[in-house]
């Protein structure tokens, strides 16, 4: 109980400073909107070949909102920030909240990015909408745990951004290759019976990234 009061006063102050300032999620929104009418204006038209093109670049502007959205959640924090959240609350309390928060953000930006991604390439919707839109849901879980955790790694060393680049790397590039093509059955119309195993192993590095962190943060924060 004492965890979830934590968790909760945590996640409320999170979402109170977003609202405050609007910095992050005004900057995603600018980078997403824009990103995807330069996309609009080079594929015009699509043919069958370019919708795997389309596939592929909703993921590559979901990755980089996801990076620019979720690394700053402790990279930002300045040193009394930190102190303060440590005096506060436990460290489990304050990893959870931050996954729980970015989490919320990335669904929400990634659902107004898809929606907004459908009505400018207005000729052309996946198959299966559903199965697609499942896709993203995971995708914001996956991204947002694993940038969170690397985020909290990051913030203990130097040159965090430059830190951050070579730690995510060989963990998002599964996660993004498992999401293309779990989104590829979703335009090629194919049975959910296809996706499956994607979803299984998207779900599985989800979990082994949570518990991964929750081992580790301990030992960072008390740093």
């Amino acid at each position: 109980m004492q965890l979830a009061r934590e968790v909760k006063y945590l996640i409320h102050k999170e979402v109170l400073l977003e609202w405050r300032s609007k910095y992050t999620i005004n900057g995603v929104l600018l980078y997403v909107v824009s990103t995807i009418f330069t996309c609009y204006l080079s594929f015009v038209s699509l043919s069958e070949r370019e919708r795997l093109t389309w596939n592929a670049l909703f993921w590559i502007i979901m990755l980089f909102a996801s990076i620019n959205g979720v690394s700053k959640s402790f990279l930002q924090e300045t040193k009394g920030q930190q102190l303060y959240s440590y005096l506060l609350a436990s460290p489990a309390a304050v990893l959870i909240s931050k996954t729980i928060y970015n989490t919320l953000l990335m669904l929400v930006l990634t659902t107004v990015a898809l929606c907004f991604y459908t009505l400018v390439f207005n000729d052309y919707t996946p198959p299966d909408l559903l199965l697609y839109y499942v896709a993203v849901v995971l995708g914001s879980i996956s991204f947002s745990t694993v940038f969170t955790m690397v985020s909290a790694i990051a913030s203990k060393a130097g040159n965090g951004g430059m830190l951050m680049a070579i730690l995510s790397f060989p963990i998002i590039i599964p996660v993004l290759i498992l999401l293309i093509k779990l989104a590829k059955n979703a335009v090629d119309g194919l049975p959910w019976e296809n996706s499956y195993d994607e979803i299984g192993m998207l779900l599985v590095v989800n979990v082994l990234t949570v518990a991964t962190s929750l081992l580790l943060f301990p030992y960072l924060w008390r740093d």
